[in-house]
């Protein structure tokens, strides 16, 4: 059974911020096809800012939690500072995750990141806030001996041509040169520091 932090349990027992923006300017929706999570993120945006984040989070506690902390840690954010909140940056702020929990906290960035883009494209400014930069992976982007590892949990992946890790349920994609496991929004591989083709 996971240990969870007391910071998870007390968001996964008192969640801030749930529920619907009726008129959200932006929303949304990510899945995880291994366990099951789904998360959706409604937005209102004012000057550029996060006014009002709100979530519908159907999963776990963890997930639960992710949904609460990310909702708290965007809020009254400009629209690239909260761009910028990433899957680490969650797990840290709720005091570590189990690793067969880590894709909660990517789940969690993803909903938000879609719910902006969802309000940059009606604004028609789709692209604007994109980051051209690298993603920062653990220090573990290895495929030593012929096997590949997450580069969120570490373990290894059995059947590297899925596009999810096994383990911890987080999407991926993988270099073609070196044939390494990256996070889905790297635009560089850490190991081959080659460009990343297609999502």
């Amino acid at each position: 059974m996971p240990i969870y932090s007391d910071k998870v349990m007390e968001h996964f027992m008192n969640p801030r911020n749930v529920g619907e923006i009726e008129d959200a300017d932006g929303i949304g929706e990510v899945g995880n096809p291994v366990c099951g999570d789904m998360m959706t993120f409604y937005i209102k945006v004012d000057d550029d800012h996060l006014s009002d984040v709100k979530f519908k989070t159907f999963g776990c506690g963890a997930a639960i939690a992710v949904s609460s902390i990310v909702s708290e840690m965007a809020k009254g954010k400009t629209l690239e500072k909260a761009k910028k909140i990433t899957p680490a940056l969650v797990a840290e702020e709720l005091e570590g995750l189990p690793k067969n929990k880590y894709h909660c906290s990517n789940l969690g960035a993803q909903a938000l990141n879609k719910a902006i883009d969802d309000y940059l494209k009606k604004q028609g400014k789709e692209g604007k806030s994109k980051r051209g930069r690298k993603i920062k992976m653990s220090n573990n982007p290895k495929s030593k001996e012929g096997k590949c590892f997450c580069p969120y949990c570490e373990e290894e992946l059995v059947i590297s041509a899925l596009p999810y890790c096994q383990p911890c349920g987080v999407t991926l994609r993988y270099c073609s040169r070196c044939q390494i496991a990256v996070a889905r929004e790297a635009e560089v591989c850490p190991q081959c520091g080659g460009k990343l083709e297609g999502k």
